[in-house]
């Protein structure tokens, strides 16, 4: 019986060795290997051991031998993203936030069909936003405040069907809002505070009735605010200080029963929907997301 089972035992403990030191396949090793030389990767804070095995490698997690997790936040990140980090196409989640990357976003960032959180605020990108989104149907978070991204939203934006959060803050992006952002059903959160954004906004935002985050102040938009709000029903915190609306009766009949936060140039309509016994604004968190220096 001793030598049946000591086979067994030998065949588990090899089995649970190559798991401990799963392996990627080379396309996969190369692009994390140019991520870590284009972004100066001996001056992180946590600098990967290129000699261990890559499932040891600081902030990556490996599943059945594929990266399906980079989260390098707050690093010391330097420099650019490389365009080889699309062979990564397995990856769910990215984040390399708070870090000082800078260049271009390359459009390869949004070629990850699996994704589904991607990270990069409180960076120095600059440039336009990547117009292809229709690869990212399962992303549910798309962060990139605070960095220096210009231009419009590309009308493809809507392509991501299945995002709750999308937080462009603080950047300078400019022209109106496109009409896809009404396919985004699934929205929860939709955050635009502190860019160049104008015109009138004629978004049915009525489409959006999973949203619960309104951020839109602090821009040029203009004309009647869209009586559309009035209809989201989920609404916690609503936004629209800072800009040049030249009206505000589209919203004197807001479902505010659940409302945390209301802000607006509307003297009266701030002091109807702000209870006096509760009140949370999203404006301190878009404070700090703008302490950092412009660049």
């Amino acid at each position: 019986m001793k030598q049946i089972l000591l086979p067994i035992k030998i065949v588990l403990l090899l089995f649970f060795t190559s798991l401990s030191t799963a392996q990627v396949s080379e396309k996969e090793k190369i692009a994390l290997l140019d991520l870590y030389n284009s972004t100066n990767g001996k001056e992180w804070t946590s600098a990967w051991d290129l000699s261990k095995p890559i499932d040891s490698w600081y902030g990556l997690s490996v599943k059945d031998n594929h990266v399906v997790s980079i989260n390098l936040h707050r690093n010391n990140l330097q420099g650019n993203i490389p365009k080889s980090i699309e062979n990564l196409i397995y990856l769910k989640e990215l984040n390399f936030a708070f870090n000082k990357l800078t260049g271009e976003l390359p459009a390869e960032i949004t070629s990850f069909s699996q994704l589904v959180v991607l990270k990069l605020e409180m960076n120095q990108f600059k440039g336009e936003l990547p117009k292809d989104y229709s690869k990212l149907g399962s992303l549910k978070e798309l962060t990139l405040f605070n960095n220096s991204l210009e231009g419009t939203i590309p009308a493809g934006i809507g392509a991501m069907s299945s995002l709750t959060l999308l937080n462009l803050s603080s950047n300078y992006l400019t022209g109106n809002l496109p009409k896809s952002i009404e396919e985004m059903t699934s929205l929860e959160s939709l955050e635009l505070f502190g860019n160049k954004f104008e015109g009138q906004i004629n978004i049915d935002l009525s489409e959006l009735q999973n949203l619960r985050e309104l951020v839109l102040s602090y821009n040029n938009f203009d004309g009647v605010v869209p009586e559309s709000i009035q209809e989201l029903s989920s609404l916690k915190f609503v936004q629209l200080q800072g800009n040049k609306f030249s009206s505000f009766k589209g919203l004197e009949n807001l479902q505010s029963e659940g409302l945390l936060t209301f802000d607006s140039d509307n003297v009266d309509l701030n002091r109807k929907y702000n209870k006096p016994k509760f009140r949370l604004s999203r404006l301190a968190d878009s404070k700090f997301e703008d302490s950092r220096a412009r660049h």
